[in-house]
C-alpha cells in the first residue's frame, strides 16, 4: 500500500519557527509530505528565526506583504494555495499548521472534498479550528517528547560545571525554575484537553456497545474511535506516550492480553448481583409500559456501576444478564432490543 500525500502549509504568523523540525518528524507517521510552504512578510524583522530552518527543511517561502497594519495579510494566500492543491487532485490530505482558528472553514471544506486534514497547533489553538481537522496534534506535546533527552543533557551539564566550580545552588535553582515552569506548562494543557472524565465515559460507552454485541474492545479501535469522536485526542496531553499507559490509569478499566492482542474491558464490579438487579428492575418499572432501549439501560448501569461486567456473573452478554431477572420481558427487534417490566412475570 502506498503512502498517503501531503501538503504541509504553515501560517509563521502564528508559529514559532521551533516546532518546525518536530512537525516534520510528525508528519512521517501520516505519509509522504510533497508540498512543502511557509507563508509569512519574509521582509519583517520577525521573520528572521524561520529563514535558516525552511532552508533546512527545504520548504518553499511563499512571501506575502503586511498590506494593511493590524490584519493576517498570510491567510487569504495560503487559503487560496490549499484549494488550488486541491483542484489539482495530486494529494491525499493536508497538514495546516497554525493556532488560528480563521482556518476552521478551510479545514471543513477539505474535509468536504474527502480530503485527510492533520491540524497542528500550539495550546492555545480554539477548538474550532481542532475539531474542524480529521486529526489535530498540540505542538507544545512534541517538543515535550524530547524532554528526558534534554533532562539528561542538563543532568551532564550540571556534572560539568560542579567540576569547574560552579555553584551547586545555582544549579540547584536553575533546574527548580525550569521544574516550575514544566508544571505550569503542564496544568496549561489540561485546562484545555478534554476532561480524563469525559474520555472515561466515551470509553466506557464503547465497551457496553460492544458487549451488547457479544465483541470484543480492542485497544486499536479504542484509539481509534477516540481520534474520530475527539480530533485533538492525544495521550501525551495528559502526560502519556502510550494509549495502554493512559488507560490502565483509569480505574474502571483494565488491560486483558490475550495472545497478541490487547483488548480493552471494564474491571470487575464490587457490587453484589443481587444488588445491581435490584436496580435494574427499580429503572426499568420507572418507565412504564413501553419499556427502554437495552443499549440506553447498559448505559444507565454501568454509569452507576462502573465496573460492572456482565462475564462476571456468568453471562455473555447484557442482554443474556436481563433474560434472567424473571421481572423482566426482552422484546423487538434484535438490532433494537427492549426491555420492560412484566407484571405478569412476578
Amino acid at each position: 500500500m502506498e503512502d498517503k500525500r501531503f501538503a504541509i502549509l504553515i501560517d509563521t504568523d502564528n508559529i514559532s519557527s521551533k516546532y518546525i523540525a518536530a512537525i516534520m518528524d510528525e508528519m512521517t507517521k501520516h505519509g509522504i509530505v510533497t508540498y512543502r510552504r511557509a507563508y509569512g512578510d519574509w521582509t519583517s524583522t520577525q521573520a528572521k528565526g524561520w529563514k535558516t530552518k525552511l532552508m533546512e527543511n527545504s520548504i518553499t517561502p511563499m512571501q506575502q506583504f503586511s498590506n494593511t497594519v493590524g490584519k493576517n495579510a498570510t491567510d487569504s494566500t495560503l487559503i487560496i494555495d490549499a484549494m488550488d492543491i486541491l483542484y489539482t487532485g495530486n494529494v491525499d490530505g493536508f497538514c495546516i499548521v497554525s493556532s488560528d482558528g480563521d482556518f476552521t472553514r478551510l479545514a471543513i471544506r477539505l474535509r468536504e472534498s474527502g480530503m485527510l486534514v492533520i491540524g497542528m497547533g500550539e495550546d492555545k489553538t480554539p477548538r474550532s479550528f481542532r475539531t474542524a481537522c480529521s486529526q489535530f496534534t498540540v505542538l507544545e506535546n512534541l517538543i515535550d517528547e524530547d524532554e528526558e533527552a534534554m533532562q539528561e543533557e542538563e543532568a551532564q551539564r550540571t556534572v560539568k560545571n560542579a567540576a569547574r566550580g560552579v555553584s551547586k545552588d545555582a544549579a540547584g535553582k536553575n533546574d527548580k525554575s525550569k521544574k516550575d515552569a514544566a508544571k505550569s506548562g503542564e496544568a496549561d494543557k489540561e485546562s484545555t484537553s478534554i476532561s480524563k472524565e469525559v474520555i472515561e465515559s466515551a470509553i466506557i460507552n464503547i465497551i457496553t456497545e460492544n458487549e451488547n454485541k457479544d465483541k470484543e474492545t480492542g485497544l486499536g479501535e479504542i484509539g481509534s474511535r477516540l481520534l474520530n469522536k475527539y480530533p485533538d485526542f492525544d495521550v501525551r496531553n495528559y502526560g502519556y506516550s502510550l494509549l495502554s499507559r493512559f488507560l490502565e490509569e483509569i480505574p474502571s478499566l483494565e488491560l486483558v492480553k490475550n495472545n497478541t492482542r490487547i483488548n480493552v474491558e471494564l474491571r470487575a464490579n464490587r457490587e453484589s448481583e443481587e444488588e445491581i438487579t435490584e436496580y435494574i428492575k427499580s429503572v426499568v418499572k420507572e418507565k412504564g409500559k413501553k419499556g427502554m432501549r437495552v443499549n440506553e439501560l447498559s448505559n444507565i448501569v454501568h454509569r452507576k456501576y462502573v465496573r460492572f461486567k456482565p462475564k462476571n456473573y456468568g453471562y455473555s452478554q447484557f442482554t443474556k444478564f436481563l433474560q434472567a431477572i424473571s421481572e423482566l420481558e426482552i422484546y423487538g427487534d434484535i438490532n433494537a432490543r427492549k426491555v420492560r417490566y412484566s407484571e405478569e412475570k412476578q
